[in-house]
């Protein structure tokens, strides 16, 4: 049986040999002088060798590779051939892709919506992409997903550091389906210990938006920024609708912006109907934008859409400086302006199914949203154009009272043709 000593005064000779210990284990001696640790079984009715690896400081002591012959012989017990199964893993370590290689196949395979894809290739690319990129998957653990989510968190942005947590888990997820053996990190690291959420029912009051809107002109932000607040407000669109927005949708001759199925969330095409004051805010957005084919370009490239972190800036900004004032205004997200508008034109009374077809809301678990497929365009425009007019008087001070019904209503009569 070998001991340290014996291995330490084996030297080599003319041709290479070999020196068993027990258990079937043996050190091989090149005409080098290399010591390398070995394992001869039978499996299947045939002979394999198992080189476990060098002896030496930088390579196996002689403990680890006796522990390493109690493994194998227990996978050849089990009907499984060490030595293939490290050739696997060489194979596998070789031909490893890189985290930033596997999110991309990730982002371009994956079954999602396109608005989904959008937003997750935006945290992709920003968030995950300059940590991790050229790392292995090996090699991100569950504490670096841990603290890199707590940074995100500490910098205000709880909820993108949700996503990080998710579409990292995504994308091991992926990487595990399709052969890679690898632990997911994602799986020790629960959502709740990144950070906790309020229930989403937050919506402005009529005092909470007209104290947004006067502090929004004394931020430190671009003018087409302030406009684009108030075009949430007004239109109640999402945030990635406006964002992603291009001119060829608008058309201020009917006062209409369509929005292409591509970028709705339920895949179907929806019009906003523009009131008066939208249209203003539209022709200022088109004086600012130039040649580019966005409503809302980058402040650094005309070619891309504003940065999606830009409107939560601001936002947070607003609050600040309201609350510094000692004025009454609650933290708030741009997706809470959708809810504000849903909100309060619900309170005012305004008609449900008119609310619900300017969100781009329908049910298609009953029959009502099934077989209920009215554009209500006139009385959508009426009732747009109210709630623009009430933003205003409040913003002013004054109250409003709103007209729920259209002054007259447009006639259903068959075409006298047929």
């Amino acid at each position: 049986m070998l001991t340290d000593v014996a291995l330490k005064n084996l030297k080599p000779r003319e041709k290479a040999y070999k020196v068993t210990d027990r258990d079937g284990l043996y050190v091989q001696v090149s005409t080098s002088g290399t010591l390398t640790f070995r394992l001869d079984y039978r499996l299947h009715g045939r002979r394999e060798t198992l080189t476990l690896g060098k002896y030496g400081p930088s390579g196996l002591s002689l403990a680890r590779a006796r522990e390493a012959t109690i493994d194998a012989k227990r996978a050849v017990f089990e009907g499984r051939s060490p030595a293939q199964e490290k050739q696997r893993d060489k194979r596998r370590i070789k031909e490893a892709k890189s985290f930033g290689e596997f999110g991309e196949r990730w982002l371009v395979k994956a079954p999602m919506a396109d608005s989904t894809r959008a937003m997750r290739r935006s945290i992709f690319e920003r968030e995950l992409l300059p940590v991790w990129k050229n790392r292995l998957l090996t090699e991100i653990t569950p504490d670096d997903l841990r603290a890199h989510c707590g940074k995100i968190v500490d910098r205000g942005a709880p909820a993108t550091a949700i996503h990080v947590r998710d579409i990292l888990k995504q994308i091991y997820g992926f990487a595990i389906l399709h052969g890679e053996k690898v632990a997911n990190p994602a799986d020790d690291v629960g959502p709740a210990s990144i950070a906790k959420f309020v229930p989403k029912d937050r919506s402005l009051s009529p005092t909470e938006i007209r104290v947004m809107l006067k502090q929004l002109d004394h931020v430190a932000t671009l003018p087409t920024i302030r406009l684009g607040m108030r075009l949430f407000l007004l239109t109640m669109v999402r945030k990635s609708e406006l964002q992603d927005a291009v001119w060829d949708e608008v058309d201020f001759e009917n006062a209409v912006w369509t929005i292409p199925k591509e970028r709705m969330k339920r895949s179907k095409a929806h019009n906003v109907y523009l009131s008066q004051q939208c249209l203003d805010i539209m022709i200022a957005l088109k004086t600012c934008a130039g040649n580019s084919r966005y409503l809302l370009p980058s402040r650094y490239d005309a070619d891309a859409p504003m940065s999606r972190a830009t409107f939560n800036r601001v936002t947070y900004a607003v609050v600040e400086r309201a609350q510094k004032e000692g004025l009454p205004l609650e933290p708030f997200t741009v997706h809470d302006l959708r809810r504000t508008g849903s909100t309060l034109l619900n309170e005012l009374g305004f008609n449900s199914d008119w609310i619900e077809k300017c969100l781009a809301h329908e049910d298609g678990r009953s029959s009502r949203g099934v077989y209920n497929k009215a554009e209500y365009e006139h009385q959508r425009r009426h009732m747009m154009q109210e709630w623009s007019d009430i933003i205003d008087a409040w913003v002013a001070g004054q109250k409003r009272v709103p007209v729920l019904i259209p002054p007259s209503m447009p006639m259903l009569v068959p075409d006298p043709a047929l």
